[in-house]
């Protein structure tokens, strides 16, 4: 039986080029267990196998940053669990999901949940992320400067209007 060989790095710098020691994987534990544990070796280290790419340790960590799009995957998650349970406005979905009522409402028009009572929505042409509402035409046409009269119209046909697709999302 042959027994894996390693490298002994140093973790803070690791460097594979430059190893502290190299051997059989048992004695290369016991080895680093004696040094760390007497003194000689005053820093982490590592076993790793030769050819291993290493990276530094902000370098790990960075990577392992949550993901954003995660993060809301779950708050819509939740909305959408809340939705189903009975709450079909804003204010009833921020109380029961217990997030702000800001992201409560990007994410409802987002992801083009019903809501109890009607409201205008405006969705940039080239960021479909980009989302403006409005619970009227008048504060609609406020919000992306665009005349009342434009946004009725546009919402017949599904037309433009400065770069926003408008459309109608009734009550429930």
């Amino acid at each position: 039986m042959t027994e894996t060989q390693v490298l002994v790095i140093n973790a803070d710098r690791p460097d594979i080029d430059h190893p502290l020691a190299m051997g059989p994987e048992p004695e290369m534990f016991k080895l680093t267990q004696h040094n760390y544990k007497s003194g000689e070796w005053s820093f982490p280290v590592r076993l790793v196998k030769p050819g291993t790419k290493v990276r530094s340790d902000e370098a790990y960590l960075a990577s392992m940053l949550p993901d954003p799009q995660a993060e809301e995957r779950e708050q819509i998650r939740d909305i959408r669990r809340a939705h189903r349970d009975g709450n079909h406005t804003i204010r009833a979905l921020t109380d029961e999901t217990g997030y702000i009522s800001q992201q409560v409402s990007y994410l409802v028009h987002k992801y083009s949940l019903p809501l109890r009572n009607g409201y205008w929505r405006a969705e940039k042409y080239d960021n479909p992320n980009e989302i403006i509402t409005g619970q009227t035409v008048d504060l609609l046409g406020d919000k992306i400067g665009a005349p009342a009269v434009s946004i009725r119209q546009a919402s017949y046909s599904n037309g433009l209007v400065c770069g926003y697709y408008i459309s109608r999302v009734p009550k429930v």
